[in-house]
């Protein structure tokens, strides 16, 4: 009974790290991206060019993996969030964008599988 219960709790924490911390899926993507000084502050965490908060930080410690992954390890709320920052950069901060996408995916080759994963 006891190596069950131990087994058990071992597939649990396993199963458990399948996604990045949900921490700040309730994060206010909408807000975020209509504030374009918010915005901009966010892409310059991502891309090194400015300081990083604790939120910031959060995604920008697994943005590499879940750019070359397209998002497996995402949360569905973390897509979303994913999408929209991606489509607000694009949008309003077309230079910001292409300085977004040459950190994380410089050959090209990740921002397509990760946009039909996040659609």
């Amino acid at each position: 009974m006891k190596l069950f219960i131990a087994l058990a709790t071992l597939v649990v924490l396993a199963a458990g790290q399948n996604t990045y911390t949900s921490e700040y899926d309730d994060l206010d993507i909408d807000a975020l991206v209509s504030n374009l000084d918010s915005l901009k502050a966010w892409s310059n965490c991502f891309v090194d060019k400015g300081p990083c908060d604790k939120a910031q930080n959060s995604f920008k410690v697994d943005m590499h993996e879940a750019v070359q992954q397209a998002c497996a390890k995402c949360t569905s709320a973390q897509k979303v969030i994913m999408k929209k920052f991606i489509a607000g950069l694009t949008e309003k901060s077309p230079a910001d964008y292409e300085l977004f996408r040459q950190k994380y995916d410089p050959e090209n080759k990740y921002f397509g599988p990760l946009a039909k994963a996040i659609a």
